[in-house]
């Protein structure tokens, strides 16, 4: 079971002006190859389908809780899309065509399919597979898999971020390359403990430190990348077998930090009646509010 918080990992700045063809870019980062639905999706089946868990349980417990984080990085990144692409069409008659700059756009579906929001496919609107998914059941095999997983990931963000200055984009890929590369330290160290086989020393992968971009910098400076969480009130707490030692970027004590981060607050969406989204109005609010109110025998 997966306990959700009605927050964002982080805080995400507001838009002051919208980027439908950038969005359509970091779309690569939710649904693409080595997109958040990736991670979120191939840790999810191999926490599902992990064998002598009694046995090899700090194994388990780093992937159970690393799946649950993943989630939070889908939730980010969709969300940061939908602030991109908000402000780009107006609400007129349709006459007049208040969505005509959106057939000039990289991804019309974002206004033809999701009313100027996140779906699960990659930077050219191919949609998400399954295929994407690695649960060999092999257990070096798969935290090796995931190491690479995560490496692929930081690339893809690394690309995204020299393609577009927009704050949002910014701010959310920053913190992700400094959550990746904390995942891929974990699966090393996991690696390590496994094989004996030091996978920390490949990293950085691509050799490129994340100090060396401004929307990462100040995370490392928070030491974001030491932390582990439970994602849990009281469980996963062998990942502390694992999680320990130093951190190979910069030799800080790595730490495991029982529950979720702080987190941010949820962007609400206005309303865009150019898409009939979400296609209430003020009386039909007021109806509904209504039968609330006498549900609720208020």
């Amino acid at each position: 079971m997966i306990k959700r918080i009605d927050k964002l990992l982080i805080d995400l700045p507001k838009s002051v002006h919208p980027d439908a063809n950038a969005a359509a870019a970091v779309q690569e980062l939710l649904g693409g190859k080595f997109g958040e639905m990736s991670t979120l999706n191939t840790y999810m089946f191999q926490s599902f389908n992990f064998r002598h868990k009694k046995k090899f349980r700090p194994f388990y417990e780093l992937i159970a809780s690393i799946t649950a984080e993943e989630f939070g990085h889908v939730e980010l990144v969709s969300n940061a899309i939908n602030l991109m692409i908000e402000g780009t069409t107006f609400p007129e008659d349709p006459d007049l065509a208040p969505m005509r700059d959106a057939k000039d756009k990289r991804n019309t579906q974002h206004f033809i399919r999701t009313a100027q929001t996140a779906f699960p496919a990659n930077s050219m609107g191919q949609p998400w597979t399954g295929d994407y998914i690695e649960t060999s059941g092999n257990l070096i095999f798969d935290l090796l898999h995931n190491f690479f997983l995560e490496c692929g990931a930081r690339t893809h963000k690394m690309r995204v971020y020299e393609m577009t200055d927009h704050p949002v984009a910014r701010e959310m890929i920053g913190y992700l390359l400094v959550r990746g590369t904390t995942h891929a330290v974990a699966y090393a160290k996991a690696l390590e403990i496994a094989t004996g086989v030091n996978v920390t020393k490949l990293l950085p992968i691509p050799d490129l430190e994340n100090k060396r971009f401004d929307s990462a910098r100040k995370f490392e400076e928070q030491n974001v990348h030491t932390k582990l969480y439970t994602f849990s009130d009281a469980d996963y707490k062998q990942i502390a077998k694992i999680w320990k030692g130093p951190h190979p970027s910069d030799g800080k004590p790595v730490q495991v930090v029982d529950g979720t981060p702080r987190g941010g607050t949820i962007p609400d969406l206005e309303p865009i009646t150019e898409e009939f989204a979400p296609g209430i109005s003020e009386e039909d609010f007021m109806k509904i509010l209504a039968r609330l109110k006498s549900s609720a025998g208020i």
